[in-house]
């Protein structure tokens, strides 16, 4: 389970706010925020992991959908960024689990997310021949002060988030 953050513009395209009490995360990477990136010639959905930082750009269309669309491109940047596939397939199955729609919760990832935005708004102008996926895994790879000095990248954060939880699952199955 997961809340998908989403800002005002973002949730102004049709998706409304879940009712009912939060709960915390259960996935590695944590919630989600998502923003609507109004480009040329079509738009965009920026989603950044709380946890890592971890970008995942995707295409604007039916805003409903988004919490699904968002966990069947999440295994192919995972992928691209060598996490290994047992990982991912947990991550997906946590993901399963209804999620839930929310506003933005935190100024330090809504700042992340905004600095993102203006990253994939030029890079997508310079290079509009990119696919969506390309545009993933350039931004993972933008430094970001939030991660702090151990794993300033979100790439490398987000192999280290799900290194870590393997490593806690094996502590735990032993015992």
């Amino acid at each position: 389970m997961y809340t998908l953050r989403c800002t005002r513009k973002l949730l102004d395209r049709g998706l409304a706010p879940s009712s009912g009490p939060e709960q915390a995360p259960t996935t590695v990477l944590g919630d989600w925020y998502a923003t609507l990136l109004p480009l040329r010639p079509r738009q965009l959905v920026l989603c950044v992991s709380e946890r890592s930082l971890l970008p995942l750009v995707l295409p604007a269309r039916e805003a409903r959908s988004l919490p699904q669309r968002l966990a069947q491109a999440l295994p192919e940047l995972l992928a691209a960024i060598e996490v290994p596939k047992a990982s991912i397939e947990a991550e997906l199955l946590a993901m399963q689990d209804a999620s839930h729609i929310g506003t933005t919760a935190s100024r330090s990832v809504l700042g992340s997310l905004n600095q993102l935005s203006y990253l994939l708004e030029g890079y997508a102008r310079q290079y509009p021949g990119r696919t969506l996926l390309e545009h993933s895994r350039h931004l993972a790879g933008t430094p970001m002060t939030a991660l702090g000095r151990d794993a300033p990248f979100p790439d490398i954060a987000t192999r280290a988030a799900f290194s870590a939880a393997g490593l806690f699952a094996r502590i735990a199955a032993r015992t």
